[in-house]
């Protein structure tokens, strides 16, 4: 227990027992007079013992050098839940946003999944079987896995500006990736889907996508497949309809099982210190430093998934008026707005960062190429920083006349080779989905063999 702490215990203790004698004495001199008087001299007792009190604050903030809130202790920080984005520190980073340090964490082998839709082998294989199924599209050529293919090259998205959909209809967006967007919590560039399940219908029946009329013209499609009537039952064996619905539920239980756990970057955070090389390091180290995890934290990434702690969207640009901004026409697309009239223009759903390297072109409209030039756009619209390799602009000394101080701060340029230690760690976060699969599978209802992944 601190000095200070002690004495201004010994003050309180001295003039609160001070404030006490003085209503106990007035109460036994009252005692034997009349009830009025009784009360009267315990309410003037009471008054005299908040004038105690007052006079005690007014003795203690009088009495020490430092403030009160410093002599008291401090209760160790503690993380909220073992899916804590943010470490709860005493201390902040030079950006005065994150609280330092920074906790890193890998991304869990399972992906949530809703009550009403629990998971099982068979509704895995279902769901992979409409995922690539091109029948299900109004001219037969396009399915699920077209704008996201899951192959290394591609991670989960199209490689194209915006996805080509039936008759070649170019949509207005670039293909989001669908690996690990089992933890996101909305969906689509805008997130004006709150779940896989929801997602799942949107491409079926947009006219630019997958065309079909509606999603009565969906079950109809797929009741005229006779193989799948078998799978729903096995699938669904409580409500073994072909529905809309269940469509929705198998195709959100495949997605489930489309996540990277495994990475270079979450064998590092596991115990593993060769997963990542020295500059992937140096690379994770400028990610919080520049500020990245004010958006993209937590193991997947994005402050709009299951771990964020904060609101799913935010602006960009952030800092309008840049040359990127006409450059990559960053803001022609309304975003939240196009479809919530009452929303401000550009606001967009955090999208995650795992397998970033492999899912170029970047933003919503798919106009930068590389990842080395979407790291200065982000870093530059959204966190502030300038470009430059020469030393002296790396920080940033002001004096202010009125307060007669300096304030020193640094950071404020990314070099090349600081774009390069980023772009290198974002590599690090890629995955192939396909080892985590098979492990589900593994844990899954599929004991006699009866029904597998590998379908269609």
């Amino acid at each position: 227990m601190s000095p200070q702490l002690i004495e201004f215990l010994t003050y309180g203790a001295l003039l609160i027992g001070a404030g006490f004698l003085v209503i106990v004495g007035l109460v036994k001199e009252l005692a034997s007079a009349q009830r009025r008087r009784w009360m009267l001299g315990v309410g003037l007792g009471t008054g005299v013992l908040a004038f105690t009190f007052k006079i005690a604050l007014v003795v203690i903030f009088s009495a020490f050098s430092v403030p009160l809130l410093d002599i008291l202790p401090k209760p160790e920080s503690r993380q909220s839940g073992e899916h804590s984005v943010l470490a709860s520190m005493n201390r902040f980073g030079a950006n005065g946003l994150l609280p330092f340090p920074y906790r890193w964490e890998a991304l869990p082998y399972n992906a949530p999944t809703p009550a009403d839709n629990p998971q099982s082998a068979a509704k895995v294989a279902l769901g992979k079987a409409l995922f690539f199924d091109k029948r299900l599209s109004y001219d037969r050529t396009l399915s699920c896995a077209s704008c996201h293919e899951l192959s290394a090259s591609k991670g989960g998205a199209d490689g194209l500006a915006s996805s080509i959909g039936i008759y070649d209809q170019q949509g207005s967006r670039n293909a989001p990736t669908v690996i690990n967007a089992a933890f996101q919590r909305v969906l689509f560039w805008d997130g004006r889907a709150a779940s896989l399940e929801e997602q799942a219908l949107g491409p079926l029946t947009n006219p630019i996508e997958m065309g079909m009329p509606d999603l009565a013209s969906v079950e109809q499609r797929i009741r005229s497949l006779p193989e799948y009537s078998d799978w729903f039952a096995e699938a669904f064996p409580l409500n073994p309809v072909i529905s809309a619905g269940n469509t929705a539920k198998a195709i959100a239980a495949y997605e489930r099982t489309l996540i990277t756990p495994d990475t270079a970057y979450d064998r590092f955070v596991r115990g593993d210190r060769n997963a990542l090389s020295a500059k992937q390091q140096r690379g994770m180290a400028l990610f919080v430093e520049t500020g990245c995890p004010i958006c993209h934290s937590g193991p997947n990434f994005s402050e709009a998934s299951v771990f964020g702690v904060t609101d799913v969207y935010r602006a960009f640009p952030a800092i309008p008026g840049s040359a990127y901004e006409s450059k990559y026409k960053l803001t022609e697309d309304l975003g939240l707005a196009s479809n919530q009239p009452n929303a401000k223009r550009g606001i967009w759903r955090v999208p995650s960062l795992r397998n970033v390297s492999r899912t170029a072109p970047y933003f919503h409209n798919g106009s930068v190429d590389t990842l080395e030039e979407a790291v200065r756009i982000m870093a530059t619209v959204q966190l502030g920083k300038t470009l430059s390799n020469r030393e002296i602009d790396d920080r940033l000394v002001q004096w202010s006349a009125d307060g007669r101080y300096y304030t020193a701060t640094r950071n404020m340029a990314l070099s090349d080779e600081e774009v390069g230690e980023i772009v290198a760690f974002l590599e690090a976060l890629a995955g192939n989905p396909v080892s985590a699969q098979a492990a589900l599978i593994a844990t899954l209802d599929n004991k006699d063999g009866s029904i597998h992944i590998d379908r269609p």
